[in-house]
């Protein structure tokens, strides 16, 4: 991974973001995200870049409350799988959530192996209490309803395992 950089995202990196997660879109492995929604929530995510330039990685981390966030859109190109650079964006957004002061980083993934070689154990209980769940459900964003294992997201997330990190 040495000719392939981790950093902050900018909105210039927005198109190449969005031609990563298309494939797994269209495989319907990740959501899809409109590019207004990518551009929206660029400050979340870190991309992965060659020497050249070329996007070829993104993740990012979205605050759900206090204490909790999640790891959203974490993809890499063909061209670069099994490099670590999904490795490596895992470690920026993880160390990002501990800058943030949050305790716990929550995942929805087709991908528990990744996940679970860096700590994120399968969770299938409710992992807020009654009191913040009925705060959260006030959220419009799409990512929350997931968390919330919301039924109208059902279709969109069935396979996924839900996964929990202790920061």
């Amino acid at each position: 991974m040495q000719d392939i950089t981790i950093r902050p995202a900018r909105t210039t990196d927005v198109v190449g973001i969005h031609a990563v997660i298309q494939p797994l879109v269209d495989s319907n492995i990740l959501l899809r995200k409109d590019l207004v929604v990518l551009y929206e929530a660029v400050q979340e995510f870190v991309v992965a870049e060659t020497a050249e330039g070329e996007i070829v990685g993104c993740g990012a981390l979205h605050v759900l409350w206090r204490d909790l966030g999640e790891v959203r859109t974490i993809a890499t190109a063909d061209s670069v799988r099994g490099r670590g650079v999904g490795h490596g964006m895992l470690v920026a957004l993880i160390e990002r959530a501990r800058e943030l002061g949050l305790e716990r980083l929550f995942c929805l993934t087709f991908e528990e192996r990744f996940f679970g070689a860096h700590g994120f154990v399968a969770v299938d209980e409710q992992i807020v209490d009654p009191d913040t769940y009925r705060q959260m459900l006030h959220s419009p964003d799409a990512g929350m309803a997931e968390f919330l294992d919301l039924p109208w997201v059902k279709p969109n997330t069935l396979g996924n395992t839900r996964m929990i990190l202790a920061l």
